[in-house]
């Protein structure tokens, strides 16, 4: 059986004590979240995916499912500096990047010296990021795809690891600006966020309105997290997955031989979307205590990978459809 490359060269005995020691630590990370956050069993699953295949996550949903409230703690479980922007029409590229300001020291000379804004951390969670303009939104393009941003000509790189987890309410459209297309890619994964079902709000109502609450307690460390993620890019992954990977994202084009698709699609993904379901595959197979993906990842990983990465015609918005129903379709006849 033909596997990926990068494992060619790896030891098998190696590999299988790296995952069993990355089980133990996402079991850990698993129950001090728990601690926390109450169900949302699908939710933590995929923001955890985001973060160990190294890429970000934009969560979507209503105000008070407690979208802070997980990425503080995945922060604090993970071990991550982090920091939190909360997007407003006002906000300028400036307040996310940094900007240069003028010293004079005692002789009266006088230089340029750059302040480093929040977008240097490790885990940098953008609060309502569609409420911010366009302009504003572009300045975390290069810091999510290049790891650095430029200031005043000077290149200056972000921590390491990096993740941007941004949050968006998909209600309230009133002085928002929809993220553009570029940016959207940029995301691994669109997670969308439901209420809870009725077993985990009682929880929630019980023991977030005491006197005490619970709080998660540190887990693994920044390099820790950047080892397991490194452990992810080495895991062998079949012809048969790969094969299914592209069939899906190809199927999910306008001008692809799928005959739902060329009725009812815009555009679709990228080669980005491949990737990005290949890396969530391999860190969902870690995370469910398999040391290789299975076409059942992809099945599972198809929605939140790619319903951001494409757009239905006017219609199929007509019709009434939505993208995920499409993308199911796509999934039954593709993979």
């Amino acid at each position: 059986m033909h596997v990926s490359a990068p494992t060619l060269n790896q030891d098998p005995q190696d590999m299988i004590a790296e995952a069993e020691k990355a089980l133990h630590d996402i079991a850990q990370i698993r129950e001090q979240i728990a601690t926390t956050i109450f169900g949302q069993e699908d939710v933590i699953e995929r923001t955890l995916l985001a973060v160990l295949a190294g890429g970000h996550a934009l969560l979507v949903g209503v105000p008070g499912l407690a979208k802070t409230k997980l990425v503080e703690t995945l922060g604090t479980v993970l071990g991550l500096d982090g920091q939190r922007i909360q997007f407003t029409p006002d906000l300028m590229p400036s307040d996310i990047i940094g900007s240069e300001v003028m010293d004079q020291d005692e002789s009266g000379k006088r230089s340029f010296r750059y302040i480093k804004g929040p977008v240097f951390t490790q885990l940098l969670m953008a609060d309502e990021i569609n409420r911010a303009s366009p302009r504003t939104q572009s300045a975390l393009l290069q810091a999510m795809q290049e790891y650095h941003v430029t200031v005043a000509g000077q290149r200056h790189d972000l921590p390491a690891p990096f993740h941007v987890l941004a949050t968006q309410n998909p209600l309230e459209q009133e002085g928002t600006y929809p993220l553009p297309e570029a940016q959207l890619d940029r995301f691994l994964m669109q997670i969308d966020i439901l209420y809870p079902e009725l077993d985990a709000e009682r929880r929630i109502l019980l023991e977030t309105t005491g006197t005490s609450n619970a709080k998660a307690e540190a887990v693994i460390t920044a390099q820790r997290l950047q080892e397991m993620q490194a452990l992810i890019r080495r895991m062998p992954v079949t012809d048969s997955v790969v094969d299914a990977i592209l069939t899906l994202v190809r199927s999910a084009r306008p001008d692809s031989d799928n005959d739902h698709a060329r009725k009812n699609i815009a555009w679709g993904p990228g080669p980005r979307a491949s990737q990005a379901l290949m890396l969530c595959a391999r860190a969902r197979a870690l995370y469910h205590g398999r040391f290789a993906p299975s076409i059942d990842d992809v099945k599972a990983l198809a929605e939140p990978v790619l319903q951001h990465r494409m757009a239905l015609n006017f219609a199929a918005r007509a019709d009434g459809l939505h993208v995920r129903d499409v993308i199911a379709d796509l999934v039954k006849a593709a993979v």
